[in-house]
């Protein structure tokens, strides 16, 4: 599973970007994600999560911090069981995306902007 839109995203280049931007980067997929969590858009929300698998795991492998790599796979075991639901849930989603903004405070300051 490897989404066009960042096929070419090297790990390299990935971690010249600070984990600020990178949550960020992942909270973006995550947000356009939010306008397709309904039955009738399946396929593009679909999309919509293999991309946020891919920066989370770019994310994951040039983390040198093992305490949040960890955390980080915890939260894209989240993301991969949103992907596998029947249903879209609005809920979980929101609440996963909240989760993801925590990571860091400059996230985390995007709370009240995103309505999660």
């Amino acid at each position: 599973m490897t989404p066009d839109q960042h096929a070419s995203l090297t790990p390299e280049r990935w971690a010249a970007f600070p984990l600020d931007q990178q949550i960020l980067m992942i909270g973006n997929e995550m947000n356009r994600a939010s306008k397709l969590v309904a039955p009738a858009k399946r396929e593009l929300l679909l999309g919509s999560y293999e991309r946020v698998l891919r920066l989370t795991d770019l994310t994951v492998q040039v983390q040198v911090k093992s305490s949040l790599r960890r955390e980080l796979l915890r939260w894209r075991d989240l993301i991969a069981a949103l992907y596998i639901s029947p249903d879209p849930s609005p809920a979980a989603h929101r609440a996963a995306f909240r989760v993801l903004l925590q990571f860091t405070p400059t996230a985390a300051a995007q709370i009240p902007y995103v309505g999660v």
